[in-house]
């Protein structure tokens, strides 16, 4: 799951964020990207702090990183059929 969370009173600043449910073994170790997201133990879930975002030359593909990488990070640590999930469906009218 990835997500936006604005910030409060535990979290003073906004970021996206990424998490697995049920958190597959080794999840929080997981190489991902980019350099600037980090994984917090407290929520269990990786962030990525809007600025890092905002302020980067390319954003779009930023956040794009972050988001394939950590599902990436999930789908191979849970052992997810990928090839299932991923294929292209064909919708009938």
């Amino acid at each position: 799951m990835v997500g936006w969370w604005a910030g409060d009173a535990s979290v003073p600043h906004p970021a996206f964020y990424a998490y697995a449910s049920p958190e597959p073994a080794g999840f929080a170790k997981a190489p991902v990207h980019p350099a600037a997201a980090f994984y917090d133990t407290e929520a269990s879930q990786f962030r990525l702090r809007y600025d890092d975002v905002r302020l980067a030359s390319s954003p779009r593909q930023v956040l794009l990183d972050f988001c394939q990488s950590t599902y990436a990070a999930a789908a191979t640590l849970a052992k997810w059929d990928r090839a299932e999930l991923e294929r292209p469906k064909t919708v009938t009218a």
